[in-house]
């Protein structure tokens, strides 16, 4: 109680600061203000982008989204929909004259339809579970889309003798299943994702594939509208062998299906070239190491004469379109923190036609984007710039223009830290690290700054010069933040990110602590005011920090991984974790899995430290955080816990659980600064 008191006094000083400043600096209550642009749909012509425009509900605290439009000649926005419900997913008719999305509206989520010409909108399916992947027919006669059926539950026992109308305890659960819940979904049904197709007019779906197998988008159609190309791992041992996906024609009119693909490793999202004869995907062959570069193959229409077009490029394929003419594809990659669109012909090398794409994570600067293409070759891209969240732009013959300002009236008013690149070496081996300083608003370098060190997750993952909330907030509150992409995280090559194979944590250590000793040498960093914190992977870092140097004032550890043997057998990815982070089953390579966790270094720890971690998490769960905290009250350290009620490993799927992260971050920041020395008085 005495620590919910504390942080309900902070959170009064800091808004009693806001005041002081005019509300010039960025404060947590603005976070409900912020909005993002997604999923990007261009006119074949492209002349118009639809997007979904996301928006902050403070009544009901949480993120919803409607779908606008914008003029690419005039920059003129129009809504499409409106309310709080959370619209998404639009997807143009191939004859340009209607909308189908997926909304809410209804209270769960269905199809709907917007006939562009009149303005009319209706609901068209009242389906069981959530659709996904919506795809037109050629003809704009025909949806497929994706469901989940459910199976029939396991229910051997059936307990006698309950009288009529009698209160009893809800029956037992019996789980078979390998996997039987998922973070951000609780305990799993019985059941598979199937494909199915429906009248663009409405109607009654019809299911075409079925089995226990799951059938996932995104769809393709053959341009004569008889068959859909799809994704689907429909191996015997499916759950144990989480990668092994492969690339399936099913037949409209039979359901029969026909394998295309047949390799060790994932063939995902098949597209059907504009004139029929090839068939584009993604893929790599599985090597179960902890990374492979997504690779873009193109083979014939019938599954024969298989070649890859970016082997070449060491980077990792996102989201992949045709060229109108069939000669070519777009793409995306990340390459050192940012992403970029290229278009790749059939046949040479491919150009970089958009930059400066991201901006879709609003709490920590993650890389991650959406575009697509028009006929002509424009494209229209999620922007990133350093201090907004993602608007709409398009590149067209070289040239970008931002097309929408979303956050003007949250931001234009306020100053926000300046994001400074920085590369630097590491002292384990030289090695080159890209990272990110932030500085606080009228930053002023001839006076000393605390310093926090942001790290992210994954491991496989990285941060970019895009909007962090985290840590513009952080910034606002008088940090410099450094954030780096120590070596493991993405977008700067396979070897790069295999240096952490089956040795993480491991040097990504000194790769951090490389940062800090950087930031340490520029003059303005206090030296007793040096903080960190991540999240995830970022948690597991920062936990094994601590654990080998006493250098931080205080750690805030969020949702990690303290312990890999007991993480492997209660995360809910298990199959996948100790086959390809590890390689052995834990009782196989104790020592091993041991050497690498946190937990066994919890005897070093003198940093005051505190745990973060969502009630429903079931990535890194919740009984990770409490061995880390129950060791660390046991060793006589300094430690809190903060439990975030029914959040998931993403703590801040709620604006006000952001909220409460930052401020949470920040609190035990400030109360374990140096006091200042007691001034002698005459």
């Amino acid at each position: 109680m005495k620590k919910m008191i504390g942080v309900a006094l902070w959170l009064l000083a800091h808004a009693a600061v806001a005041d002081n400043n005019n509300n010039r600096f960025l404060q947590l209550e603005d976070i409900f203000n912020l909005e993002y642009a997604a999923d990007m749909e261009i006119t074949a012509k492209g002349d118009r982008v639809y997007f979904v425009r996301h928006f902050m509900d403070i009544q009901k605290d949480r993120k919803s989204g409607n779908i606008w439009s914008v003029d690419t000649a005039t920059g003129e926005l129009n809504p499409v929909t409106s309310g709080n419900q959370l619209d998404y997913a639009p997807v143009l008719s191939p004859q340009g004259d209607k909308l189908a999305y997926i909304s809410t509206l209804s209270g769960s989520p269905q199809i709907h339809m917007r006939w562009l010409k009149t303005g009319a909108s209706a609901q068209l399916t009242n389906l069981t579970a959530a659709p996904g992947s919506l795809s037109w027919s050629p003809d704009g006669r025909r949806l497929a889309f994706e469901m989940f059926v459910k199976g029939k539950p396991h229910t051997p026992v059936k307990l006698p003798g309950k009288p009529e109308n009698a209160e009893w305890a809800q029956p037992a659960m019996v789980i078979e299943d390998t996997l039987y819940r998922a973070d951000g979904a609780g305990f799993t049904q019985p059941g598979y994702t199937q494909l199915f197709v429906m009248s663009a007019e409405g109607g009654t779906p019809r299911q075409l594939t079925s089995g226990d197998y799951h059938h996932r988008g995104p769809f393709s159609w053959s341009p004569d509208g008889k068959s859909v190309y799809l994704s689907a791992n429909r191996r015997e041992n499916a759950e144990m062998e989480p990668l092994n996906s492969d690339i399936y024609r099913v037949d409209i009119g039979s359901g029969d299906i026909t394998q295309l693909t047949d390799r060790n490793g994932p063939d995902d999202q098949p597209q059907v070239s504009p004139n029929g004869r090839l068939i584009a995907y993604t893929g790599f062959n599985d090597q179960l190491k902890n990374y492979e570069n997504n690779t873009l193959y193109v083979m014939d229409i019938d599954g024969g004469n298989v070649r890859a077009l970016s082997g070449h490029l060491d980077r990792g394929v996102d989201t992949i379109r045709w060229a109108a003419n069939s000669k070519g594809l777009y793409f995306n990659y990340n390459d050192q923190g940012e992403a970029h669109v290229v278009y790749q012909p059939l046949k040479g090398k491919h150009k970089i036609v958009a930059r400066n794409l991201g901006g879709k994570s609003l709490g920590r600067p993650y890389i991650g984007a959406d575009f697509d293409v028009a006929n002509n070759g424009t494209v229209a891209f999620t922007y990133s710039k350093p201090q907004r969240p993602a608007d709409v732009a398009i590149a067209r013959k070289g040239k970008t223009t931002q097309l929408t300002d979303l956050n003007a009236d949250a931001l234009n008013h306020k100053v926000l830290g300046r994001v400074e690149e920085i590369w630097y070496k590491s002292s384990a081996d030289q090695m080159d690290i890209h990272g990110w300083i932030v500085y606080p608003p009228n930053f002023d370098p001839r006076q000393k700054y605390p310093l926090v060190l942001e790290i992210h997750g994954g491991p496989v993952a990285a941060y970019g010069p895009h909007f962090s909330a985290e840590v513009q907030l952080f910034a606002a509150a008088g940090y410099v933040v450094l954030y780096t992409n120590p070596r493991g995280s993405e977008s700067y090559g396979r070897d790069f990110a295999h240096t952490i194979h089956h040795n993480y944590p491991s040097q990504d250590y000194d790769d951090l602590m490389s940062g800090v000793a950087l930031m340490i040498a520029k003059g303005f960093i206090d030296e007793k005011q040096l903080f960190v914190t991540g999240g995830s992977g970022g948690g597991t870092l920062t936990s094994w920090m601590i654990g080998h140097t006493d250098l931080f004032a205080a750690a805030v550890v969020a949702k990690p991984v303290i312990n890999w043997y007991s993480f492997v057998l209660t995360a809910d990815a298990y199959p996948y974790f100790y086959k390809y982070w590890f390689g052995k089953k834990p009782w196989e390579a104790v020592e091993h899995y041991m050497s690498r966790s946190p937990i066994s270094y919890v005897g070093n720890v003198t940093t005051p430290t505190l745990l973060m971690t969502g009630e429903a998490d079931f990535r890194t769960p919740m009984s990770e955080t409490e061995q880390y905290y129950q060791a660390l009250r046991l060793q006589g350290v300094k430690s809190a816990l903060v439990r975030i009620p029914d959040a998931s490993h993403s703590i801040h799927k709620r604006p006000s659980n952001l909220m409460a992260k930052v401020a949470h971050i920040l609190w035990w920041f400030e109360q374990h600064k140096p006091t200042p020395a007691p001034v002698a008085r005459p």
